[in-house]
C-alpha cells in the first residue's frame, strides 16, 4: 500500500488551514503523500471546499479514500472489522495531543488540530502552501496597495452564528471594550497613528458599534464566497487584534513579520470543557474578552 496521510476537511475557512496544516505536516514528516477527504461538502451545501483559492496542489495527490458506511456497506465492514488501513486517528482533545507528533503513515486524521505546534517544524512549508493564488479583484487590489501604504492594524469581529441561542454558551463572546482596549495597546506600541481595518461577517455592527480615536475603515464588501481574499487583506496588516475565531487567527499567522503584535482573547471557549490552552501561539498576547 502507498505510503498516504488521509485528511478530513471541513468546516469553514479557518477550520480546513488547520486540518490541512496537521496532515501536511504529518506527511512530510512520515515521508508521505497527502490526500484529502472532502466528502463533508457533499452533504453540507452551506460550507464550500475554500483552499482551492491556496498553493497547495503541489501537496495534495489523488487516490482512495476510507470507506463511509452509509456509502460503501460491506467495504465497510470489512474495513473495520479487519482493522485494515488507513487506521482512524481522531482528535481526543482541543488541546495540543504531542502523541500525534509522532511520524506514522496509513492514518485517516478526524479532527480541528487548532494549534500551531502540530506543523511548527514545517511552518516554511505550510507558509507557502497557503500563498493565495487566486488573483485579488480589482477593489482588494486597491485595499492592499492603502494597506501597504499605511500603519495598518486588523481587526476581526465575529458575531453571526456566535450569536445563536445555542452557541452563546459555547463560544465566549469579544465584547467592545475587548477591542477598545486591544488597538490600545497595540497603538501604544507603534510610532505612527494606526488605520484600523475592521473584518466582520457584521460590518453594518462594526460601522455603528465600534469606536476607536484612531480612523477605522470596515472592510465589508467581499462576500462569504471571497473569504479568502479578507484573509489577504488582514494578513497585510501590520498587527492584528483577533477574535475567537480560527479565521482571524490564520489571517494574523499568516503575516510573516517577526516584528508583528497579535493581540487574541484569552477565553476561547466559555464552557471549560472545551477548552484549547494552546490555540494561541506564545508570542502572542491574550486578553480578557470583557476587558
Amino acid at each position: 500500500m502507498n505510503r498516504q496521510i488521509i485528511s478530513k476537511i471541513y468546516g469553514g475557512l479557518g477550520n480546513q488551514m488547520f486540518q490541512f496544516a496537521m496532515g501536511r505536516a504529518m506527511a512530510i514528516r512520515s515521508q508521505s503523500s497527502l490526500l484529502l477527504d472532502k466528502r463533508y461538502f457533499d452533504s453540507a451545501p452551506s460550507v464550500t471546499f475554500r483552499l482551492n483559492h491556496f498553493n497547495i496542489g503541489q501537496a495534495v495527490v489523488a487516490g482512495r479514500l476510507p470507506p463511509l458506511r452509509k456509502e460503501e456497506r460491506l467495504r465497510y465492514l470489512l474495513w473495520r472489522g479487519l482493522r485494515l488501513p488507513p487506521h482512524r486517528v481522531r482528535e481526543r482533545a482541543l488541546s495540543f495531543d504531542a502523541t500525534v507528533l509522532v511520524p506514522r503513515t496509513n492514518v485517516w486524521l478526524d479532527g480541528y488540530w487548532q494549534s500551531e505546534r502540530y506543523f511548527a517544524d514545517c511552518v516554511d512549508t505550510i507558509r507557502d502552501d497557503f500563498r493565495i493564488v487566486t488573483p485579488p479583484s480589482d477593489e482588494n487590489a486597491r485595499h492592499l496597495a492603502d494597506i501597504a501604504a499605511c500603519p495598518a492594524i486588523s481587526l476581526h469581529v465575529r458575531r453571526g452564528d456566535y450569536l445563536l441561542p445555542e452557541n452563546q454558551a459555547l463560544f465566549a463572546a469579544c465584547s467592545k471594550q475587548y477591542y477598545a482596549k486591544a488597538v490600545d495597546l497595540v497603538a501604544s506600541k507603534m510610532a505612527e497613528e494606526p488605520v484600523i481595518y475592521v473584518f466582520s461577517d457584521d460590518p453594518d455592527w462594526a460601522r455603528d458599534n465600534l469606536s476607536f480615536p484612531v480612523e477605522k475603515r470596515v472592510m465589508g464588501h467581499n462576500g462569504r464566497d471571497a473569504d479568502y481574499e479578507d484573509m489577504r487583506l488582514m494578513s497585510a496588516c501590520r498587527h492584528h487584534v483577533i477574535a475567537n475565531s480560527s479565521f482571524s487567527w490564520w489571517g494574523a499567522w499568516l503575516n510573516p513579520s517577526p516584528e508583528k503584535i497579535v493581540i487574541g482573547p484569552a477565553l476561547w471557549f466559555a464552557d471549560p470543557s472545551a477548552s484549547n490552552p494552546d490555540i494561541l501561539p506564545k508570542s502572542w498576547s491574550k486578553l480578557s474578552n470583557q476587558a
